[in-house]
């Protein structure tokens, strides 16, 4: 059997925390916005996802939109938000116990993000993660890149792939039969994963069982 892939997204999968998103927020208000409580605004909405929303980042584009920011403006705030990635403005951490299972997993590790390499490294080293990724992928544009990536691997090796994001992150990779793991409290009509749980570090057990059982002949 030829060694598992284990695919993972990045942003509010092994990077969780609000603090990315926050500092989008702030750089949205302080570039393009008068509005002082949009910060605030954001934040409260963030407490309860919406089902209309696809992550925290499709809701903060939602409501600088309908505020009237334009997309320019929003490109310039998310660059000059990811130049803070892992830093005191906006802080990550790493869904406990997952630092463990990367270490220990007999599988390829692969970490794709549709987000740029900026910080990447400072953060993965933030959450104690430097060097327990195979390879890291960047500014992927899933689904479509995932879809490529997919293209790449041995078409006998177990695939799982995890994130929050049905469309972009599992979808492609269920189509072809492979595993999947939705994390996250976004909601979505066609998700069918196979593992399902509000955090990725509910899931490990299952996902270790799941790398054990397709490692036997």
């Amino acid at each position: 059997m030829p060694r598992p892939t284990i695919i993972f997204d990045f942003d509010g999968t092994v990077a969780l925390g609000d603090g990315p998103l926050l500092a989008y927020a702030r750089a949205v208000a302080e570039s393009a916005l008068p509005d002082a409580g949009f910060v605030d605004a954001v934040a409260l909405s963030l407490r309860g996802p919406r089902a209309d929303v696809v992550d925290g980042y499709d809701l903060i584009r939602r409501e600088a939109l309908a505020r009237g920011v334009g997309d320019d403006d929003l490109a310039a705030a998310y660059a000059l938000s990811r130049a803070q990635l892992g830093g005191p403005a906006a802080l990550v951490e790493a869904p406990r116990g997952l630092a463990a299972f990367l270490r220990d997993v007999d599988a390829d590790r692969v970490l794709v993000t549709n987000a740029p390499a900026t910080r990447l490294d400072e953060a993965l080293a933030a959450m104690g993660l430097t060097g327990l990724f195979d390879r890291v992928v960047s500014d992927a544009a899933k689904p479509h890149g995932l879809e490529r990536l997919l293209d790449e691997l041995d078409p006998a090796a177990p695939v799982l792939s995890i994130g929050d994001v049905w469309r972009n992150d599992l979808a492609p990779a269920h189509a072809r039969g492979h595993a999947t793991a939705f994390v996250g409290g976004y909601a979505d009509a066609d998700a069918m994963p196979t593992f399902r749980a509000p955090t990725l570090e509910e899931l490990l057990p299952a996902l270790a069982e799941w790398a054990a059982s397709v490692r036997l002949p």
